[in-house]
């Protein structure tokens, strides 16, 4: 009876989902399969969609989720420039996190999370503070991960994804809830994909 109950207010809610989210999440859906193909249009793609949701985010009162995907955009206009500066370069080797990585994780993912809590909590009318401000520490940790080309990366990440999730339905936002999901298992396959490569570089060693 409960799940009934959800699954038919989450219906309410893709139905009163207006055009905006509707663009960001196919953009968003583009971006992750532009990349799949490892095209350079998924910056352009990625920015787009980022500013919307930005957009979106903000009215829904998701100020931490906001700055997280400013973040977003000023990676992927770098990025843009780095692909095309730099695109026949060979990438930085895959590797598994050290102490040294684990405890910089350790500390991003407080620092920002105790930061983002009190800013949100005191100066702002956010209705989940500390909801909100895991989502972003988490996913703060996980992309610093991804730019060392760290396959724990992966992890963070989900772990973000995860509390994502629920929040953004909470939020009625069902569109970025299933993008999110997308996103979950687009990780799950990320990490077995790098782990293939470690192992390959084992074998080849």
């Amino acid at each position: 009876m409960n799940l009934h109950y959800w699954g038919y207010l989450f219906w309410q809610q893709i139905k009163e989902t207006d055009a905006i989210q509707w663009a960001a999440v196919v953009l968003g859906v583009a971006e992750v399969l532009l990349a799949r193909a490892n095209k350079i249009w998924l910056y352009p793609t990625g920015i787009a969609s980022t500013l919307l949701s930005i957009y979106i985010l903000l009215l829904a009162g998701l100020y931490a989720e906001c700055l997280l995907n400013g973040y977003y955009v000023i990676m992927s206009v770098y990025g843009w420039w780095y692909w095309i500066k730099k695109k026949n370069l060979p990438p930085v080797a895959i590797t598994y996190c050290n102490k040294k990585d684990w405890a910089i994780v350790f500390y991003i993912v407080v620092i920002s999370f105790v930061i983002l809590a009190l800013v949100l909590k005191y100066f702002t009318t956010s209705n989940v503070p500390y909801w909100d401000a895991w989502v972003s520490a988490t996913a703060w940790a996980g992309m610093w991960l991804l730019s060392k080309r760290k396959i724990e990366n992966w992890v963070l990440l989900n772990i973000s994804n995860l509390f994502a999730i629920p929040l953004l339905i909470y939020k009625q936002l069902p569109l970025f809830a299933i993008l999110t999901l997308v996103l979950f298992v687009v990780a799950i396959f990320g990490y077995y994909s790098w782990k293939k490569i470690i192992q390959q570089k084992v074998v080849l060693a």
